[in-house]
């Protein structure tokens, strides 16, 4: 079946590709020539903000293809969303240059201040784009298939693979806080100036940044969809439901858990990317497994096993936070635990599986 027909059969999907054409046109629009004052003003601030929310849909339809599609409940994907984060800071370091606060032309400030007297040689290479869109590929690409080569061929599975990457993602956590790293310690990376030569600070370059959000999270889905519709995506639901017995009539298992763990660690890793230039910080908080944690309940309130109930999930949850911890500090986190709780209760298939959802599904 190709991809275009695997599209047109994916009704909710489709109007969530229309929803993001919508918004990448309609954004642009309220924001670049809608005065400011004007009712219909979306001010730069709010385009920031909506393109920290794609990436984090980004992340979490990466965590769904693990998880509803393949039954592996990873609470350790804040480590390849984060890696994908630091080396898009390192990026963003070199292009400081000497408008650093000490002014080092080849030093970033935080090396300088530690006394630092030559940048480390896993540093080199990250002054230009295309090294550093290649590490953001390959740094959680490489740990995912490092890490599940040697889970799944050891058969780790249920809790027991949970544990083991809440685990991951905690070490490097500690790891990243060491200054002796040479990724800012405790600060992390910040200050950042340019993309591509373009001001991190202009409206223009948020704009660029958010569009690249929204195309990105589109290309991502139809991918993420075609996977899941073709022979492996069926083949992933087999072992999730029966993975023994899709053993023991031939299938490669733990290649096909690898691959799509793999895959999906390089989605998280691109969300991360996407991240960094629009917060404008990388710190090693940010491997917490408490995000993990967050993450699976922005897939399991939207709806697991859908692919764009993650994503709305993931955009409803981070909207209701930023709303909450401005408005309502105090009550954030019970009232993330409420939503989750009844969502456990009398949503299990997530907002999505809702009665007045069913219509679009159809």
């Amino acid at each position: 079946m190709g991809i275009i027909n695997i599209i047109k059969n994916d009704r909710p999907g489709i109007w969530l590709l229309y929803t993001l054409l919508a918004v990448s046109i309609a954004v642009p629009v309220l924001n670049l020539l809608v005065p400011e004052g004007n009712l219909f003003h979306i001010s730069t601030y709010t385009v920031t903000l909506l393109g920290k929310y794609l990436s984090y849909a980004l992340l979490a339809l990466a965590a769904d293809l693990v998880w509803g599609y393949l039954g592996i409940l990873s609470l350790g994907h804040a480590a390849f969303f984060t890696l994908g984060g630091y080396a898009m800071g390192m990026y963003l370091m070199r292009q400081i240059g000497d408008r650093g606060v000490y002014g080092d032309p080849i030093l970033p400030d935080f090396m300088v201040f530690l006394n630092w007297s030559e940048l480390p040689w896993f540093w080199t290479g990250f002054d230009h784009f295309w090294f550093a869109a290649l590490m953001i590929i390959l740094a959680p690409g490489l740990l995912a298939y490092v890490f599940g080569y040697l889970a799944f061929r050891s058969r780790v599975t249920g809790v027991y693979l949970s544990i083991i990457t809440q685990a991951m993602t905690y070490a490097l956590m500690l790891a990243f806080f060491r200054n002796e790293m040479g990724f800012g310690g405790n600060n992390g990376l910040t200050d950042f100036k340019d993309i591509l030569g373009f001001n991190l600070r202009e409206d223009s370059t948020r704009i660029a940044l958010f569009l690249a959000s929204t195309t990105i999270l589109a290309i991502a889905y139809v991918v993420s969809r075609y996977i899941v519709s073709s022979r492996l995506g069926l083949a992933c639901v087999a072992i999730r439901d029966a993975e023994s017995r899709s053993r023991f009539i031939g299938y490669r298992v733990e290649n096909i858990k690898l691959w799509i763990f793999v895959f999906s660690a390089v989605v998280a890793g691109i969300a991360g990317a996407l991240y960094v230039p629009q917060v404008g910080i990388i710190n090693p908080g940010e491997f917490s497994p408490l995000n993990s944690i967050e993450l699976i309940i922005w897939v399991a309130i939207g709806g697991r096993n859908t692919l764009y109930g993650a994503i709305i999930g993931a955009i409803l949850v981070n909207y209701s936070k930023t709303y909450f911890t401005a408005a309502l500090p105090e009550i954030w986190l019970y009232a993330l635990g409420a939503l989750f709780v009844l969502v456990t209760l009398y949503l299990p298939k997530g907002i999505v599986g809702f009665r007045f959802l069913r219509s679009v599904k159809a």
